[in-house]
This record gives structure tokens, sequence and C-alpha cells, in this order.
């Protein structure tokens, strides 16, 4: 008995400490932040890693063999829902949980929400604003570190926010949203309530709810919880359903009447180094999207059969390209074959869209700070389903199982908001394309692009009817089907002024 029980422990800490491998020091900041309430000041400061944090938890009784419920809600809170597994976990177990076993204080939520929608531009401000009020000689390194300063100056408290809404009003009107939204909800919950399902930055796929509701400019809160339907959407209501609040707020439109609309980039693999098919039809689908996103004022430059590390090469140049400064948004489209997470490039290595995307942040390219970014992926996720006669599939051999570990389009979109990734299809199948008429999401996409663009309608509702075209498509056989899966951290409506000129095709 002594044995299993030294082995159960033995493996525990080791998943502690696979865990802790997959932690960069971004998220062991959001995890010292969000245990800010459980753990004193004077402790966390000496962490230098996420196992001093476990251990602290471990010490103070929050964690053990048998109950890792604290730690899996942290690691679903900062977003790393992969890790998840390794605790037992899936994301939608937590999501059940928290309402029940949830620990980290709505007031923690809010202070982490916010920082996640604060630009290093916006950090600058904040400091100057408070420079009466911060120790002399101090130097800020991130926006969490500075809420722990005002917390430790008696600036903040849970009942206290005051000065979080004069910031926002002065910096960014739009993260006092966030704010009131912390206020209304600490008012109508019951004082032994202090934990909402985590907004997850207003993550939404939409290949799961209706568009938002016509001429109201807000999200229809019905559409987001639909086994609501019939009685009111009280606050305690929607927690119960896993939403927050946030879906209520007002969307406004992003400025799209700039000078100069933006760059888009598209990356065309057509041919590959080794045992990756061909992918014939995919030059009919460069040549729709450059004419569609020319024809609505985008500056399109085509990279055709690049190599991984050309990919990671040109993004990283066009990362710190200055002129997109005076452009409202940015686009990347990629063409290729694929697997769940990830394209090939033409040398058949494998690059993750959570990488190509990450060269966009705002703290990697503040001239796209608070613009949209679209990236749109032309590739399969995953092996699931044969190849047919007259319709191929982005995959490497669809026959085989796939060695690479599922990856969801939640998980490879940036954790911050203004970002929308469009995948062909949801993760773990193929995407298809015929051979002489192209991608059945390409042209799905480039087709409704010119359709609704002219009836004013914004992109969200645009890419849901892509979906709903996508997936009425069939094989000449009547046995392939595919359904495309966006997902996105869009603050506001994207709606691209309508173009002088006809449609092009």
């Amino acid at each position: 008995s002594s044995n299993m029980e030294c082995d159960f422990s033995l493996k525990f800490h080791q998943q502690l400490l696979l865990i802790d491998e997959d932690l960069v020091s971004e998220d062991v900041a959001a995890l010292k932040f969000l245990c800010a309430d459980l753990l004193p000041f004077k402790k966390l400061e000496h962490v230098k890693s996420a196992v001093d944090i476990f251990q602290l938890l471990m010490a103070e009784e929050y964690l053990n063999e048998e109950d890792t419920f604290l730690l899996a809600e942290l690691l679903y809170r900062i977003k790393c829902h992969s890790l998840l597994r390794k605790l037992g976990y899936t994301k939608e177990k937590v999501q059940e949980c928290l309402h029940e076993r949830g620990r980290v204080s709505l007031y923690r939520q809010m202070l982490y929400e916010l920082s996640e929608n604060i630009t290093n531009e916006m950090l600058t401000e904040i400091i100057f604003l408070l420079q009466n009020y911060l120790p002399k000689r101090w130097v800020t390194l991130s926006t969490l570190e500075l809420l722990i300063v005002l917390e430790k100056q008696g600036l903040l408290a849970e009942d206290n926010v005051q000065v979080l809404e004069e910031i926002c009003m002065k910096v960014s009107p739009d993260l006092l949203e966030t704010v009131n939204h912390y206020k209304r909800t600490k008012v109508s919950l019951p004082q032994q309530e202090n934990t909402l399902p985590v907004k997850e930055s207003s993550l939404s796929h939409i290949g799961d709810i209706a568009s938002p509701q016509k001429g109201t400019g807000r999200v229809g809160v019905l559409d987001f919880c639909p086994r609501l339907a019939l009685k009111k959407c009280s606050i305690n209501a929607l927690r119960l359903e896993g939403f927050s609040l946030s879906f209520l707020q007002k969307m406004t439109s992003y400025k799209m009447d700039g000078p100069h609309r933006g760059f888009c980039l598209i990356f065309n693999n057509v041919h590959f180094g080794g045992s990756l098919l061909e992918r014939k039809g995919s030059c009919k689908d460069a040549e729709e999207l450059e004419r569609v996103f020319t024809w609505l004022g985008l500056d399109v430059t085509t990279y055709t059969d690049r190599t991984s590390q050309e990919i990671e090469e040109l993004m990283r140049a066009w990362q710190n390209l200055q002129a997109h400064k005076d452009r409202d948004c940015f686009i990347c489209c990629i063409l290729s074959h694929g697997e769940s997470g990830a394209i090939y490039g033409k040398d058949e290595k494998l690059l993750s869209i959570r990488r190509i995307m990450s060269h966009f942040t705002a703290k990697k390219c503040p001239q796209l700070a608070e613009k949209p970014k679209l990236f749109f992926i032309q590739a399969c996720q995953g092996k699931e389903i044969q190849r047919p006669v007259y319709v191929e599939a982005d995959a490497q051999n669809p026959g085989l199982p796939s060695t690479q570990h599922s990856v969801s389009p939640s998980e490879s979109i940036p954790e911050e908001a203004d970002f929308l990734l469009g995948m062909a299809t949801i993760d773990g199948y193929v995407s298809f394309r015929h051979i002489e008429q192209g991608a059945w999401y390409i042209q799905a996409l480039c087709s409704k692009l010119q359709l609704l663009v002219p009836r004013g309608e914004d992109i969200l509702s645009i890419l849901t009817e892509v979906n709903e075209d996508v997936g009425r498509r069939v094989d000449r056989l009547g046995t392939k089907k595919q359904m495309p899966q966006p997902a996105y951290t869009l603050r506001r409506k994207l709606i691209f002024p309508i173009p002088r000129d006809p449609p092009p095709s």
C-alpha cells in the first residue's frame, strides 16, 4: 500500500514537472497574479517558476494528489487548455465545475482580463498618469506588476476600483466595460459566490452561434444561450450556462476609413519536396483571393511554394513594417497541406498557426495594435476521411492516423484582442479542394465577400454565411462533407467599406 502511495505521489509530481516545462515566463506571471488572493504577496515575490507556485499551493493545502482542481482552474483561466489533459481534465469539465469549486475571485478575474486588453502603449500612458503614486525609480515590466503595486499602495481593492475607472476613462473607454461588468455582477451575486466562468477574451466559434441581431448593434444574448430562450437571461442563469455578461456589451465598429485599407499576404504552397501531393486547383484560389481583397482596397502580395523557414522569415519582415501604422487592418491567407493546428511548408516541415499569428500581437507589432488582424487557413486539420476521386483533401495522407496532437482554433489564436482565425475545417478533419474549381472554403469565402460586403454586412455575419454554404456542399458521390470553424477575439464589428467598383466576378 505504501509503495502504491509512493508511486501515486511520484506520478503526481512528474505531472507537475511536465506542466512546468510547457509554461513560459508570461504564463508563470499570470499564475502568480491569479494566486494573489490565495497566497501571501511576500511568498509570491520569490517565485521564479511554475513549480515554485505548485509547492506554495501544496504547502497551503490547495493542491494535492487527490485534488488538482485549483491548478486546472488556473490553467483554464490563462487559456492553457491543452495542459488540462495532464491533470485528467478537459476544458468543458472545468467549466462545469467552476460554479461549485472555482477559487479565483471575480475581482482577480476582472483585473486579469483587463491586463489582457491593455497594450504596451496604453501601459506607458497609465504609468505616466500614475507617476505621483508609484515608488520613486520604479519601472514596471508588465500590467500585472502595476496592478499588484496599486493593491499594495491601497489604491486598488475588491470594493474600491475607482482608480481603475478613472484610468480606463482617460486611456481607453472601451476598457471600462470590463470594470462595469465586474461591479454589476458583484452586486447581483450572493455574497458567497465569487466566481464566474472565464470570458476567454470574448472568443467564440461561429460554427456554434447565430449571427448578431440585425440592426441592433448588439449580440443577442439568446443567440449564445438557446436553452434559456424561454426564460429571462438573468446573471445567475448566464453563470450556469457558462457565459459572461460581456456578450451584452454594445459592439461598435472598427475604424475602416483611413487612407490605406491594409496589407494582405497570400501564401500559396502548391508543390512540395517529398511525399506530399501537388495541390491542384490552389492557384485558382490564390488568384480569386487576390482579386477579391484588391477589390476591397488591400495591397496584396502573393508568395508561392515557400519553406517553413521562409514563411517564418517573411512573417518577421512584415511584423516589423512601419507602414502598418497608416493601415486599417491586416489580412493573411495560407493555402497548403496541414495537420492539427499547423501548416506544411514546401519543405514538408510543420509550422504552427499560433506561431504565425503571434508575430502580429500588439507587443511584437505595435503598429497593428487595436486593429483587426484576419487569418484565413485553407489546409486540413487532421486526416478523418478518405480521398475522393474528383475532390482532393489537403492532408498528408488522409488514410493514415495523425501523429499530431489535436489543436483547436481557440488554442491557435493569440490570447489578446482583435484577431480572427478562419479555418477551412474543424479540428481533426480534412478540407476539400476541387482540382479545377479550387477549395470549397476559399471559393465560398470569396463569393460571400463579393455578395455581402456591398450590403454592409460585418465579417462575422459573412463567415456565418460561408459556414452555411460549405456545410451544404458534398462531393459528387454525396459522401464527403466539410464544416469551417472560425474563432475570434474581435472587440468590435468589422465592416469593409463598400468598394466603388462592382465585384470582380
